[in-house]
């Protein structure tokens, strides 16, 4: 595999864990569209990196896409009044990691999150100052692989890694022609990846070493 010019993160299940303000903002979403029925952190769980659309379809499957739509604003709404309260877990060294790592490479951020979700982020940890740039699913609907190969082409990058925590996430990497590097400590599993590590600082190690 070659050595890469770049690192590109997913952000849930990687980077943090913020599925508790996720469940209060789809309950407070819900009730505010009126609905009655409510979702619980497994919910959340199981639709994690999906694209928005899959998870609408899964929380209210019968709904039209104007019903969903609307569910979602009130989503999104609800979670822009948490931020100033949520504590999300950041995993163990991903704020010292990062800020070793932006030494050595050029990093990045790719999601399927709504527009402003990785702003959010970086601006909850302090850390925009070391990603050069990212992609949301939110800017423009569009699914990983596509953005990916957006991202590569817009900053020529020939040969990065993407750093996610699923099997979609390893899916949508080998579509777009990216080796795939998991870390087993975030939301769900898979067999096809390149490289593999337990925690972050295991990554920040083999990166900084080689």
């Amino acid at each position: 595999m070659e050595h890469p010019d770049s690192l590109i993160f997913d952000m849930d299940g990687t980077l943090w864990d913020n599925v508790d303000s996720y469940v209060i903002s789809w309950n407070r979403g819900l009730i505010r569209t009126g609905y009655q029925k409510q979702v619980t952190r497994d919910d959340i769980l199981g639709l994690m990196g999906k694209e928005a659309r899959m998870m609408l379809d899964s929380i209210l499957p019968d709904a039209d896409k104007t019903t969903q739509d609307r569910l979602f604003e009130a989503v999104i709404d609800a979670y822009q009044e948490l931020l100033p309260m949520m504590k999300p877990l950041i995993y163990d060294g991903v704020v010292q990691g990062l800020e070793q790592l932006a030494q050595k490479y050029r990093l990045f951020m790719l999601s399927n999150c709504e527009e402003g979700g990785l702003v959010n982020f970086m601006r909850h940890t302090r850390t925009t100052h070391l990603f050069l740039d990212y992609m949301e699913h939110g800017m423009n609907l569009q699914p990983k692989h596509h953005n990916l190969r957006l991202l590569m082409a817009k900053h020529g990058l020939k040969s990065p890694h993407y750093i996610g925590d699923t099997d979609s996430d390893s899916h949508q990497s080998a579509l777009a022609g990216v080796p795939f590097v998991m870390v087993t400590y975030g939301f769900g599993t898979t067999n096809r990846f390149h490289l593999k590590f337990d925690t972050f600082p295991q990554l920040v190690s083999h990166y900084m070493n080689h």
